[in-house]
């Protein structure tokens, strides 16, 4: 293998450790945007507390939550399968099962939400 074939490699090397970190970034953003959802949610009933029939406020704030939960299992599920094609050579690669389980904790922490804006 010549130099030049080398330096080919390791780019193509650095390139797939790359975006390997651009997918752990790109679900922290996808944690994010579902947190936001939820604070929609808990805002709602912070703003329209006092309104009038109840259910319907609840109701808008269960759609976040909602919302929530599909952002967080969508963030898992992408990022597994980003992960499954392609290879790390040199990036320390967060373990599927460590994104599966901060999803699944983030889904029953805002179901509880959900839960408790319609207790209250």
């Amino acid at each position: 293998m010549t130099d030049k074939d080398e330096m080919a490699e390791d780019r193509t090397d650095w390139a797939e450790d790359r975006t390997i970190l651009a997918n752990e970034r790109t679900f922290a953003g996808w944690m994010r945007t579902g947190m936001a959802s939820l604070a929609v949610a808990i805002g709602l009933k912070a703003v329209f507390g006092a309104f009038d029939p109840t259910w319907v406020a609840k109701s808008v704030a269960t759609v976040f939550v909602a919302i929530a939960v599909m952002i967080f299992w969508a963030a898992a599920l992408q990022s597994r399968r980003a992960q499954k094609r392609i290879a790390s050579h040199s990036a320390s690669v967060q373990p599927h099962h460590r994104m599966t389980i901060l999803a699944a904790l983030l889904s029953f922490g805002s179901v509880a939400i959900g839960v408790i804006l319609w207790w209250l």
